[in-house]
């Protein structure tokens, strides 16, 4: 979002603290957490040519979504070809490179990149013509191709994922070599640079094939709604409807980084946007900095959960399942409205016991003046997701929802969008594009050794065997391998490492295909903030200047509501809205939501007086056996809040009595 355009909807002091928020340099807080952040910011001749290839990603999948059409492979190639110029002109080699223009070794790289990637756009007929035949110059270029892939990949999300890329690749090839279970047939050189290059199942598969289509339009789409100030309007709105509650700001912080997270697909980069104004708001009426900074890297980080969008993972799980878009839109909405919820009794019982005021109204945006001025910016959001309700792609959809963003925006002179800001909406559109394309690209390399070595299969079994075939053992193996891979890995990239691997274990115990990926994408996305490499919370600690460690174990408190909605929805699939009976469904959603109360109270430890060590430890075990589902399980799970509820209206009477006689003495 343009500097012109970043202060309109912000209110002034003392609404979020603006004088603070100053103070804090949010990019630098996101560079060094988030290899992602870390482009240069190049001016001059080359800064232009950068924002013109930029410019140029944004245009080319407008016309292809909406005009032209083009083959998979080629458009999955002309993508990656975009994104791998860009990679290493915007990413430096290391964090001692020069920030200011690239270097040789970047063009140099750009240039191959575009060459090794680009002769499949051009070369593609004759490719297919040519069939098995592979000649010198395939095998060069694809070579070229993967370890470009490979390093682009480094530079922009880090080491991780290339590196499990290049064991995957060993894994391949030394097959012969490897002991016990792990051995196969192998692969040779030739045979591995073709099926990654060449093939639908590597660098060129579902993963980018989806980054290629629907990932690049959202995301050009969350682009062009902080164009017009969409931003502004979600944080004012949270702050004219929260801000003056008990804890106003921290549900100030949880509605709007919520309603923004979904947008962005990244919970550090939604920390770093709005957790500059909420963690100062909530260290203004008295929260803790650890506790500031646990609330907004929680609420980021669910955003990711959030329909409509959630990020690029859930467009993945819709092609992985072949299932359309708007079915994962729906089975996501009560478990991301339960982790909300949850999150919300958290800091409203934190705010009552330790009596945490809200924010003066007289200090508040007005709502309906701020509906009246920019509800208009809503409307592309409404069409989004009419179209996708009425049947027409998410690429379609995307299209014509990014193209309405622009024509609204004339509505108003405030939110019109000039042709410097429309320029570069465009260019921060694909600069914000460029880490998930090359994400998916090397995760593609680690799903096409997976599918050729059938690995897959062989960790499954022994997920199965190590478990005995009993589901909960499964599930907590799934929940660790899953928090495990996602540690430093974007969101999208470890949702496929995960899913390939773990999700056919669970599907062979008799969980949905569609429960099991959900469950997998829900510990990918909590990875952000599960110790001891915790992004999100990380950040937000960036954001408050608080010690990372413990803003990171805050957070994990604070989260625990999302390491138990997936586990309730495995054992109660009603929660998905996958059930005809649609009583059963209700109860479901009902008693699952007592639940996260129970939870809720015994974490934070206060409902209307404090709770002692029984009473919480009481409320733990109701929202556990709520978990469980069933209607006996209810009925206890209900008739344990009963008790507690009694416990605590003797013990406020008590108080109140002291209290009156303390007064009359």
């Amino acid at each position: 979002m343009s500097d012109e355009n970043h202060g309109k909807d912000v209110p002034k002091e003392p609404v979020i603290g603006a004088r603070k928020a100053e103070d804090i340099d949010a990019d630098e807080i996101a560079k060094k957490y988030d290899a992602s952040t870390r482009f240069r910011q190049i001016k001059g001749k080359v800064g232009l040519f950068v924002s013109f290839v930029a410019v140029s990603m944004s245009v080319f999948h407008l016309v292809t979504a909406g005009v032209l059409t083009m083959s998979a492979m080629q458009h999955r190639a002309v993508h990656l070809t975009f994104a791998i110029v860009l990679v290493f002109l915007l990413y430096p080699m290391t964090k001692k490179s020069n920030m200011d223009r690239p270097t040789v070794f970047d063009y140099l790289f750009s240039i191959l990149g575009a060459v090794s990637v680009g002769y499949l756009v051009f070369m593609f007929e004759d490719i297919a013509r040519r069939g098995l035949n592979i000649v010198t110059l395939d095998i060069a270029m694809g070579v070229t191709a993967l370890l470009l892939v490979l390093e682009g990949g480094r530079r922009s999300i880090g080491k991780q994922l290339p590196v499990i890329a290049v064991i995957c690749l060993a894994y391949a090839y030394l097959g012969p070599y490897l002991p016990g279970g792990l051995a196969h047939r192998g692969f040779s050189f030739t045979v591995l640079v073709e099926r990654m290059y060449l093939g639908n199942e590597g660098i060129f598969g579902i993963a980018l094939g989806v980054s290629a289509t629907y990932v690049f339009l959202f995301v050009l789409f969350g682009a062009f709604l902080n164009g017009t100030g969409m931003s502004g309007l979600f944080t004012n709105a949270a702050i004219s409807l929260a801000g003056h509650r008990p804890g106003g700001p921290a549900k100030v912080s949880i509605l709007a980084s919520g309603s923004l997270g979904m947008i962005n697909g990244s919970a550090v980069a939604n920390v770093a946007t709005t957790g500059v104004f909420s963690i100062p708001l909530m260290e203004k009426v008295g929260y803790r900095k650890n506790f500031a900074a646990g609330v907004e890297a929680v609420a980021s980080t669910g955003g990711q959960i959030m329909p409509p969008i959630m990020g690029a993972a859930a467009f993945i799980m819709a092609e992985f399942l072949g299932v359309p878009y708007t079915q994962i839109i729906i089975a996501a909405l009560v478990p991301a409205i339960l982790y909300f919820v949850a999150l919300w009794f958290m800091v409203h019982f934190e705010a009552m016991k330790t009596d945490l005021t809200g924010l003066p109204k007289d200090q508040l945006p007005r709502l309906k003046p701020l509906i009246k001025r920019k509800g208009h910016l809503l409307l592309p959001i409404i069409l989004l997701l009419t179209l996708l309700f009425l049947g027409y792609t998410p690429v379609f959809a995307a299209f014509y929802a990014t193209v309405a963003t622009y024509f609204v925006s004339m509505v108003r002179k405030e939110t019109r969008m000039s042709a410097s800001l429309l320029w570069k909406t465009l260019e921060g559109g694909a600069k914000g594009a460029v880490f998930i394309t090359m994400a998916t690209a090397v995760v593609g390399i680690v799903v096409g050794v997976i599918s050729l070595t059938g690995v897959g299969l062989q960790l499954a079994n022994i997920i199965l065997s190590t478990s005995q075939g009993y589901l909960f053992p499964t599930l907590i193996m799934t929940m660790v391998a899953c928090i495990v891979l996602g540690m430093g890995l974007p969101t999208t990239a470890c949702y496929i490492v995960a899913v390939v691997v773990a999700a056919p274990a669970l599907v062979n115990l008799g969980v949905e295909p569609l429960v099991a990926h959900m469950f997998v994408l829900y510990f990918a996305v909590l990875s952000n903030i599960t110790p001891p490499v915790a992004l999100a919370s990380y950040t937000a600690a960036g954001v408050s200047n608080a010690n990372p460690s413990r803003v990171s174990w805050v957070a994990l408190r604070l989260g625990i509501a999302g390491f138990l909605v997936p586990f309730m929805f495995v054992y109660s699939p009603s929660l998905l809205l996958q059930h005809d009976d649609y009583s059963r469904v209700a109860i479901a959603i009902v008693t699952a939501s007592v639940g996260v109360f129970a939870l809720a109270v015994s974490v934070v430890g206060f409902w209307r007086v404090h709770l002692g060590m029984i009473e919480r430890a009481l409320m733990f075990a109701a929202a556990l056996v709520l978990i469980q589902g069933g209607y006996v399980a209810d009925i206890i799970g209900i008739g344990v809040l009963g008790v507690v509820w009694f416990l605590q209206i003797n013990r406020l009477k008590k108080f109140s009595a002291h209290k009156k006689i303390k007064m009359l003495d």
